[in-house]
């Protein structure tokens, strides 16, 4: 991928560039300067102040020699900021042409995403401070690069605009809620039944399952076994669902979609959630479920929200991301749980996002 942004100076003879900034998916990594890292903090921008500047930028610097470019992102983000805590994700590579850089020659740099968990109380750099903003800062160091960073960033999925995205829809099912105790437990009845070991039950499902269908219901359908009871006493939420929620609900409308059985308002609420939630859309007190694009309409009408200012992030292919994309909400595939065994084959199956597990919402909303 490429994409150039000239600034130009021009003339009725002539026309000059100043800077020309272009993306790419892969370089040489001999080539790799230097390591930009976009920083976040609470849904928040982390900008830095230099002690000779009075100009904001974004965290970065030159790579040393022998040095890995992600251990040249992790060590100016420590020394600018002063994260020691922090998830830091690849964006793309990033090159810079002007004539008074590198006398005009296209220098290479890699661009990083970090959401920045913990700092350390003092800085240790040429750093004066850092700033923890709700905006973005007039005055750049680089006005004409650092913008178009952030921008090439939001392209690519990483900051979506607050302004764009008004609700985060969730299934909860194996994306709020671990289920795979249940599942267990659903298939232990089932060998029990079928006079089968668990093990053999297992290896079957997974057949299934890695073949996009339900698991446990073909392998009950083909040993002739009725499907055992959902027990949901035995689920559990993910260790980071409660945090991710109440950072999320901070800056976005929070809302519900999922094929539940009656009662799963009372559900979140003993699990500790259901503050965080301002919509609960279920299957059974709607009387649809998914993947009919009726319970999605009804969601976005109760919540009065446009598709395109609506997420949906779920860990089911069929259900979660193919009917949420065809009414144009922006989707985020979680890939946890048995819906991760999901074999894309078409696509109208491709999520706008994909991500291994709940907690990596907060790097990208």
């Amino acid at each position: 991928m490429e994409s150039n942004d000239w600034k130009i100076e021009g003339t009725d003879d002539e026309e000059t560039y100043m800077t020309k900034v272009n993306f790419y998916d892969n370089i040489d990594d001999s080539m790799l300067k230097f390591a930009v890292i976009i920083a976040r903090h609470n849904g928040k921008w982390v900008f830095c102040k230099h002690k000779e500047r009075n100009t904001w930028e974004v965290p970065g610097g030159h790579r040393e020699s022998n040095e890995d470019i992600i251990d040249t992102a992790k060590r100016e983000l420590f020394e600018e900021t002063g994260a020691i805590d922090f998830d830091i994700s690849p964006i793309c590579i990033y090159s810079v042409t002007a004539p008074d850089n590198f006398d005009g020659v296209e220098t290479f740099g890699k661009l990083f995403f970090a959401e920045i968990h913990t700092f350390e109380k003092e800085l240790h750099s040429e750093i004066e401070k850092i700033a923890i903003m709700d905006e973005l800062p007039i005055n750049w160091t680089y006005p004409e690069i650092q913008p178009k960073l952030l921008e090439e960033a939001r392209k690519r999925g990483f900051l979506p605009k607050k302004d764009e995205i008004k609700w985060l829809f969730f299934d909860v099912g194996s994306t709020l809620v671990d289920e795979s105790k249940v599942y267990e437990d659903r298939m232990k009845r089932i060998a029990e039944i079928s006079g089968l070991t668990y093990e053999q039950i297992y290896k079957y499902a997974m057949s299934f399952y890695k073949g996009n269908k339900k698991g446990d219901l073909e392998v009950a359908r083909q040993l002739g076994v009725k499907l055992p009871k959902w027990e949901s006493q035995y689920e559990r939420l993910y260790t980071y669902t409660k945090d991710c929620l109440k950072k999320l609900s901070k800056i976005y409308k929070i809302g519900v979609i999922a094929n539940q059985s009656l009662g799963t308002s009372e559900r979140l609420e003993n699990l500790g959630v259901r503050k965080y939630i301002d919509l609960i859309i279920a299957s059974a007190e709607e009387g649809v479920s998914k993947p009919d694009r009726r319970i999605f309409e009804i969601a976005l009408e109760r919540s009065c929200c446009k598709p395109e200012n609506a997420v949906m992030i779920g860990d089911r292919i069929d259900n979660d991301i193919v009917p949420a994309k065809q009414l144009g909400m922006k989707t985020i595939w979680v890939k946890q749980g048995l819906g991760s065994l999901w074999n894309i084959t078409d696509e109208s199956e491709k999520a706008d996002m994909e991500i291994n597990n709940l907690s990596d919402v907060l790097k990208y909303l």
